[in-house]
């Protein structure tokens, strides 16, 4: 929507630093601004039946009669979806609090940002801002019904569900250097979906090894016929702890590659924090077999668990794949790029590469690359995309490039 149709409140104890966010906001051409010097006159502006009903609240953290904190709550527990933007003149860490607490909240968190308040950063906060109509839209889109464990059985004996594939860039030189596998089911009633269809059940039915082998075989099938086009590309396969801990696991896996004619070292296979960091001697010993055969091993989702440092230390793996809460909105987010630069600081001292997952903008692309970060991959590179289109996007990337 244009901001100039959008409806402003600018909730500020001060008047003249009031009256110069309203100032900023006319000059970015906002038609729509209403002002309140507190708490409880910001709240009415909320109130059912006020129109023209606020589409995006800027709020003082130091508000008078209720504070920014307390208004916050105030519009969770009225279910309110009006964009928020705090303004304040306290720490970065502060205002990063703020904003995860009012995202915990369930509110429309458009940013916070310290005094004094600069134009620039203001408009690029605003540009966050969804309609509720539109993030309703898209939250409702494709609603799909539970679908039962004998459902995602008999897809799977079908053959309905296949590998689609994200590029993993080396972000100093632009160059494509891996493909990351995603499980989808194309079903013949709702399209295609993603794991939050079908991965829950396969959990409640300790199954998960069902669609692993099923991608497993695909995937290698799918890196022989990039080869055989000429396109000697590595791929990551994420695979279940339970899966790689089977007895047979080493035997098929090794039959798999020779039937495709696949060298181990082009395979990584990608586990999560929590399934890796454990002292069972089995588990480690079969890492490391994997290893010394040539696989790679990448630690996924690196920072939502509660690592052990002295554990990780001991994984024989050769990728860190930081989770996309640390990448997103990194180079925005003083507290946020902090926990980026000890990843990737952890990855160099234990000399590993590090991937970057979530990378959505140009402003993630260049802070990551001036951190030194190996790898990239996210939306603002490709979306994840069946086999067959790839060999076309990586002409156009190279290209690009």
């Amino acid at each position: 929507m244009d901001i100039a149709q959008l409806h402003f409140l600018v909730a500020e104890g001060d008047q003249v630093q009031r009256h110069a966010l309203a100032d900023i906001l006319v000059h970015l051409g906002v038609g729509r601004i209403t002002q309140a010097p507190d708490g409880h006159t910001a709240l009415r502006h909320f109130s059912a039946g006020i129109t023209p009903k606020v589409d995006i609240a800027i709020i003082d953290l130091a508000l008078p009669g209720m504070d920014a904190l307390e208004l916050i709550r105030r519009l969770a527990d009225a279910k309110s979806r009006v964009g928020v933007l705090v303004v304040g003149a306290q720490s970065n860490a502060v205002l990063f609090s703020v904003e995860t607490m009012a995202a915990a909240y369930g509110i429309n968190m458009l940013g916070a940002i310290g005094k004094p308040v600069i134009g620039s950063r203001l408009e690029a906060l605003i540009a966050n801002y969804l309609e509720p109509e539109q993030a309703h839209t898209a939250s409702s889109r494709a609603q799909v019904p539970p679908i039962s464990f004998a459902e995602v059985g008999q897809g799977l004996q079908m053959r309905e569900f296949d590998p689609f594939f994200q590029p993993k860039i080396e972000l100093e030189t632009g160059q494509v250097k891996g493909l990351e596998m995603f499980a989808r089911w194309r079903h013949p009633l709702y399209g295609v979906l993603g794991p939050a269809s079908f991965m829950q059940v396969l959990e409640d039915n300790r199954r998960i090894d069902f669609l692993d082998w099923s991608m497993i075989e695909k995937s290698v099938a799918a890196c022989r016929t990039l080869h055989d086009q000429g396109i000697p590309i590595s791929f990551s396969i994420n695979v279940d702890q339970g899966t790689l801990a089977h007895p047979q696991f080493m035997e098929q896996i090794s039959a798999c590659l020779e039937r495709h004619r696949i060298m181990p070292d082009y395979i990584t296979f990608e586990m999560t924090e929590s399934a890796v960091l454990t002292t069972d001697p089995h588990f480690l010993e079969r890492l490391l077999r994997l290893r010394m055969k040539g696989f790679g091993l990448a630690i996924d989702d690196y920072g939502t668990g509660r690592s052990n440092l002295q554990l990780l230390a001991r994984i024989p793996f050769s990728e860190l794949k930081i989770d996309r809460s640390f990448v997103d909105g990194a180079s925005k987010k003083q507290a946020i790029g902090t926990v980026l630069r000890s990843c990737l600081g952890l990855a160099r001292s234990l000399d590993r590469r590090s991937v970057a997952v979530g990378v959505e903008t140009k402003q993630d692309w260049d802070f990551l690359q001036g951190l030194g970060c190996t790898y990239a991959q996210g939306y603002y590179i490709a979306k994840p995309m069946p086999v067959e289109e790839f060999p076309a996007w990586l002409a156009d990337w190279q290209h690009f490039f």
